[in-house]
């Protein structure tokens, strides 16, 4: 079966520390829902080469066992109650994609 990814771009944050509250729910909920948190850059320190359109803003890829998992940690009502904890003044692109199996 084919993992499933959340990908998440942030081409703009206004208030990064505003990020704190929807970040813990985020993790709850992503943990409750068997993600696993492979790369958040920079805030964890990563380091990134942005090519052609690329940013270098915060960049989360989170792995789940299944597309399905994600869609459903993605729908939990968890992750919506971090969905209403995201502040305003942020741009974000969030993707839900199929690995290959």
């Amino acid at each position: 079966m084919a993992k499933g990814y959340w990908v998440s771009v942030y081409p703009a944050i206004s208030d990064p520390e505003g990020l704190g509250a929807y970040d813990r729910l985020a993790g709850l909920a992503v943990q409750a829902g068997g993600g696993r948190v492979l790369s958040r850059i920079p805030s964890r320190g990563g380091r990134v080469v942005a090519h052609e359109a690329g940013i270098t803003q915060r960049v989360v890829l989170i792995e789940f066992d299944s597309f399905e998992q994600a869609v459903a940690a993605y729908e939990s009502e968890a992750y919506q109650k971090a969905l209403v904890a995201l502040p305003d003044g942020f741009e974000r692109d969030f993707r839900i994609v199929e690995g290959i199996d």
